[in-house]
């Protein structure tokens, strides 16, 4: 029996492809990670058929690569390095169960945030996401890649809001993290009033951080929990505009430290009209008419009292930008706050907003703190004259996580996919602005593509012993083989 004759049997003749159009489209993506076409693209329905094709895998000596979310794709994580099969887990898509009462929500892989949050506004509740994430985003892909969420009032720990998992190990194990791990069957933890909300153990081990931001080289998740928040019942954006990125930073500090407001974010002028705009022209005029920097913050009302709750915090936050010397207003240069509120409630229109200027994007992301993102800032600025690049064509985001301890620095370099000369232009300031930020002391927490041999060939005892950890779960390397330091 082929391979091919396998792996039907085991998804279904419809669910295997091997046409050239199909495995091209997975061959690549939008980053600069080297095009590799996988042999197939299988897409299993169910926990079974992921642990069969698993097994599979490791009597084959096969390659995996799971993908969750639709294209298109920008870090190289899903492009196979070693060929292989493509595991398309977009069928999965059940939300099995929304638990009101806990405030969490088990979904399967192929679940986009639009998908959920739709079932969840029915129940009165939210999930924080991710800054305008793409349609075709998986819940759980974004999860698992520590994505920053734009509500850090609600961030107890880097890995929120993913919470219990199911996954397929790569030694074909199915396994539960967390409380899901038992006693019991789901069903019997669901009957004594357990929802899966715990994410820590079994025992004394965290398993779930071996697989958050693994890139897929541990497993494949087949369902998690995601720890959901209430939702609002009345909203009050406001933005606070200024000239220079230091002005803003004390009072989005003491907003952090009194936890006032929800969503909470800061944006250049860019990334702002990227997000509002609908086309290159509006992005640029957009671009051109706001100022430099905006910080948005906003603040909410639930189920108690909401008009109350809403207007003491708006109080506080005047009182506090009166004492720091800033000014928050509900509308810059004709940009209603409301409008940008609803863009940040709900995932991007198409297209994808980092793709509306140019048609390609190509982003620079890092931990550090706050305080510190000017000096990254001023870096990228001048590494860009360097290299040609206009610095109105980059776009800045920076989303302080954890409740202010650290800030999610984020650099997108827009650039026109049909123009060597600018894809080449954009490739070298992409590489060469990795390596200085790196050395500044940005922490490349989430190392795709290129910047995975930058972070672990400065730490050889990490990446010795995430080599160990691999060869406990994934004895045989065929989860996604070629990424990280494997």
């Amino acid at each position: 029996m082929s391979e091919k004759e396998e792996l039907v049997v085991i998804v279904g003749d419809v669910n295997v492809s091997d046409t050239p159009e199909v495995l091209e489209s997975y061959s690549r993506d939008e980053s600069f990670v080297r095009q590799m076409k996988p042999q197939f693209v299988a897409r299993p329905q169910n926990a079974d058929e992921v642990q069969e094709m698993v097994k599979w895998a490791n009597r084959t000596g096969t390659p995996l690569i799971p993908v969750s979310s639709g294209q298109p794709h920008f870090r190289g994580d899903t492009v196979p390095s070693l060929g292989g099969v493509v595991v398309d887990l977009s069928r999965m898509k059940r939300i099995i169960r929304i638990n009101r009462r806990n405030r969490v929500a088990m979904v399967e892989p192929g679940v986009t945030f639009a998908e959920l949050q739709s079932e969840l506004k029915e129940e009165g509740l939210r999930l924080p996401m991710p800054l305008c994430p793409r349609s075709s985003k998986s819940v759980i892909g974004s999860c698992l890649e520590r994505e920053s969420t734009i509500i850090p009032k609600y961030q107890w720990d880097i890995s929120d809001p993913l919470l219990c998992t199911e996954v397929v190990f790569g030694t074909g194990d199915l396994f539960r993290t967390g409380e899901a791990a038992g006693p019991g069957s789901l069903e019997d933890q669901w009957a004594s009033g357990q929802a899966q909300t715990n994410p820590m153990g079994p025992f004394q081990v965290d398993f779930f951080r071996l697989i958050q931001g693994a890139q897929g080289t541990m497993g494949i998740i087949t369902w998690a929990t995601v720890k959901c928040e209430l939702l609002p019942r009345l909203q009050k954006p406001f933005m606070v505009a200024s000239q220079r990125l230091e002005d803003l930073l004390d009072f989005t500090y003491r907003l952090l430290w009194a936890r006032l407001g929800d969503e909470l974010l800061i944006l250049n002028n860019y990334n702002l009209a990227a997000i509002l705009a609908e086309d290159p022209d509006d992005i640029k005029a957009l671009r051109d008419t706001l100022p430099p920097w905006v910080l948005i913050v906003c603040v909410a009302g639930y189920e108690r009292l909401p008009q109350e709750r809403v207007e003491y915090q708006e109080k506080d936050v005047m009182d506090t930008a009166q004492r720091f010397g800033v000014e928050p207003v509900t509308a810059i240069q004709g940009v209603q706050g409301s409008n940008v509120l609803e863009a940040l409630s709900t995932v991007s229109a198409e297209p994808y907003w980092k793709l509306r200027y140019k048609g390609g994007c190509h982003d620079i992301f890092f931990l550090t703190t706050l305080e510190k993102t000017p000096e990254f800032t001023t870096c990228m600025y001048q590494m860009a004259a360097t290299a040609g690049h206009p610095s109105t064509d980059i776009g800045i985001y920076l989303q302080p996580q954890i409740q202010g301890r650290a800030c999610h620095c984020e650099f997108n370099l827009s650039c026109d996919p049909g123009n060597p000369k600018e894809v080449e232009k954009v490739r070298h300031l992409f590489f060469n602005a990795s390596k200085e930020l790196m050395e500044m002391g940005g922490f490349f927490s989430r190392p795709y593509g290129p910047w995975a041999e930058m972070a672990y060939s400065r730490d050889g005892q990490s990446a010795m012993a995430l080599r160990k950890v691999k060869g406990i779960f994934d004895p045989n390397n065929v989860m996604n083989p070629g990424k990280l330091c494997f």
